[in-house]
C-alpha cells in the first residue's frame, strides 16, 4: 500500500445522500437513521483524544476499528445481547436502534492512564472507589474495578460514581446492577481472549442502551479506542523494574500531545499530527487487529464514501 495514497485517502466527513434525516456525528463515527429501528453507522478515520477530535485523520482507522468491533461483539454476544445486525461494507455497521443509557461504563484492572493520573496527584479515591495505598503505576488491581462517567455532548466526560448515578436518578437501581454484572463478565470474556493472543486487556469502556426494554450493547467493544492493551510478555519483569509498558493503545497518543503541551483545557492548542505520526497510528492499529483477531488486515482504498453509503443504504430502507 502506497503510504502517500494512503494518508490522502482518509475518511473525514460523510454526507449519504439516500436518507432524508442529517446523521449524528460523534467523535469518530457518524449515524444515520435509516429506519425506525435501524441507522447506519459509519467507522471514519477521525481519532480522538481528551475529548478533542484530531484536525488529521488516520489511514483505514475506521475499517478496522469497524472489523475489530464485528469480532468483538461476536465474541460476547452470548452474555449480552449485540446491537449489531450486518456489515454491508469495510466502515459500515448496520445496527438495532437503541435507547442509549447516557453513561460510559468503564472497567479497569490496572493503575494505569487517568487512574494512574489521578493517584499520582494523592487522591486514593476514583469515581468513588477506594484505591489501595502504595501502587505503582500499571499494577494490576486485587479486583477490577468499576470507575463511570457521564457523556458530554460537549466537551469531557465527567467521573461519577455509582452511587451519584442512582441519587440523581440517572439509572434505576435494577438497571444499573444489571449493567454492573453485566460489565464485570464482559470484562473477564476480554481478558481471556486478550491473553490467549499474548496480551493484557487493562482497561475498557461499555457503552449500553435498551432495545425492546432488553439491555444490549451498543457502540464498540474491545477495540482499540476503546480499550488499553498491554503485551503480556515482559510485563512483570517491567513492572518490577518501573519502565513504560510495551503497549496497544491510544495511550501513546496522549502522551504524545502531553509532551506537545496538549491535555484538551482551556487556552491550549491543538497539535498538528506529522504525516509520520499518522502513518504509525494506522501501523498500531493494524498491528492490534491482526494481535486480536489473528488475521492479516487487508486495507479497501475507497474511491467515493458517499456513493457507497447511498449504495449501501437503499439496502436497508
Amino acid at each position: 500500500m502506497d503510504q502517500r495514497l494512503a494518508l490522502d485517502n482518509c475518511i473525514s466527513e460523510t454526507n449519504a445522500t439516500v436518507t432524508s434525516v442529517s446523521p449524528y456525528k460523534g467523535k469518530v463515527r457518524d449515524v444515520y437513521p435509516l429506519t425506525e429501528n435501524t441507522l447506519g453507522i459509519v467507522a471514519t478515520d477521525r481519532i480522538s483524544a481528551f475529548d478533542h477530535i484530531m484536525r488529521e485523520a488516520i489511514p483505514f482507522k475506521g475499517q478496522i476499528l469497524n472489523q475489530l468491533a464485528a469480532f468483538g461483539f461476536n465474541k460476547v454476544s452470548d452474555i449480552l445481547p449485540v446491537h449489531i445486525l450486518d456489515i454491508p461494507h469495510p466502515n459500515v455497521t448496520i445496527a438495532k436502534k437503541c435507547d442509549p443509557i447516557p453513561i460510559e461504563i468503564v472497567v479497569r484492572g490496572y493503575l494505569t492512564g487517568h487512574a494512574w493520573r489521578v493517584y499520582k496527584s494523592g487522591k486514593r479515591e476514583l469515581c468513588g472507589v477506594p484505591l489501595p495505598d502504595g501502587m505503582k503505576e500499571h499494577e494490576k488491581f486485587p479486583e477490577p474495578i468499576l470507575t463511570p462517567a457521564t457523556k458530554a455532548v460537549e466537551g469531557h466526560d465527567e467521573d461519577i460514581s455509582e452511587e451519584e448515578i442512582l441519587e440523581q436518578n440517572i439509572v434505576e437501581p435494577q438497571l444499573w446492577n444489571n449493567i454492573r454484572n453485566a460489565a464485570f463478565k464482559l470484562y473477564k470474556r476480554g481478558s481471556k481472549i486478550a491473553e490467549r493472543q499474548g496480551l493484557i486487556l487493562v482497561d475498557t469502556k461499555y457503552e449500553m442502551g435498551l432495545y425492546d426494554s432488553k439491555l444490549t450493547l451498543i457502540d464498540e467493544v474491545h477495540t482499540s479506542d476503546s480499550s488499553r492493551y498491554f503485551y503480556l510478555e515482559g510485563y512483570e519483569q517491567r513492572l518490577r523494574e518501573g519502565k513504560p509498558q510495551r503497549q496497544l493503545s491510544k495511550e501513546f497518543l496522549r502522551e504524545w500531545l502531553i509532551e506537545k503541551k496538549f491535555q484538551g483545557l482551556d487556552g491550549q492548542t491543538l497539535p498538528t499530527l506529522p504525516d509520520s505520526f499518522r502513518w504509525s497510528i494506522y501501523q498500531r492499529y493494524a498491528e492490534l487487529f491482526e494481535t486480536l483477531t489473528g488475521k492479516k488486515f487487508k486495507p479497501v482504498l475507497i474511491e467515493d464514501i458517499n456513493r457507497d453509503l447511498d449504495d449501501v443504504f437503499s439496502r436497508f430502507l
